[in-house]
């Protein structure tokens, strides 16, 4: 029996390696998710507001009821979204200021037409989400493209608009599980397959 070629078993011994380590890495993340939205999960429970002063979202902020102040804010950006009852349409969203530090979009409502409304910023309720908000593109000062690491669902609404869609934890996806059982998966048939390819040697 010939010997397997040394080179291009320990090409395919690495790439099996390197699966198997991204499999385990996505297991490792599941259960990473999987605290995370429990944590979500019960912070959304909870109905006393948590007061936050300034662009820094505590950690245990994420899809809690909070007051915050927006001194500042830009023009309407208009972008798709879905209101209380699931109808699509747009939500309207300001990127509110404190001073110099990082923007936060806040998206005050809901309505059924794209014609931006006029708010000047002020008081806000709602529910902090952790993460950008899509459609919303911020930019910094040579600008380059930056995003938030977190942004408002207000609560009630305002500048007469709709009730926005309620943010759900239960939205984000965990799929770390079927990422795993792929990897590992290809690692299997990377092995099938070279020791096909040894066979026929």
């Amino acid at each position: 029996m010939r010997r397997p070629p040394l080179a291009a078993t320990l090409v395919v011994l690495l790439a099996v390696a390197i699966m198997v380590g991204l499999g385990f890495w996505q297991v490792h993340r599941r259960a990473w998710k999987e605290a995370m939205l429990a944590q979500f999960t019960v912070a959304e429970q909870v109905t006393t507001p948590l007061v936050i002063t300034g662009a820094d979202l505590p950690d245990n902020a994420g899809y809690r009821h909070v007051r915050w102040d927006c001194p500042t804010s830009g023009p309407d950006q208009v972008v798709g979204g879905r209101n209380a009852d699931g109808r699509y349409g747009w939500a309207h969203v300001f990127v509110c200021m404190h001073g110099a530090s990082v923007p936060v979009p806040v998206v005050i409502g809901w309505s059924p037409g794209v014609t931006p409304v006029q708010w000047t910023g002020r008081a806000i309720a709602g529910v902090a989400v952790p993460g950008p908000k899509a459609g919303i593109v911020l930019h910094n000062a040579d600008g380059s493209a930056r995003e938030t690491a977190w942004h408002i669902v207000a609560d009630p609404p305002l500048a007469g608009l709709i009730a926005n869609a309620r943010p759900d934890p239960r939205d984000i996806p965990n799929n770390h599980w079927s990422y795993a059982i792929q990897w590992f998966a290809f690692a299997v048939i990377a092995l099938v397959i070279y020791g096909m390819a040894l066979r026929r040697r």
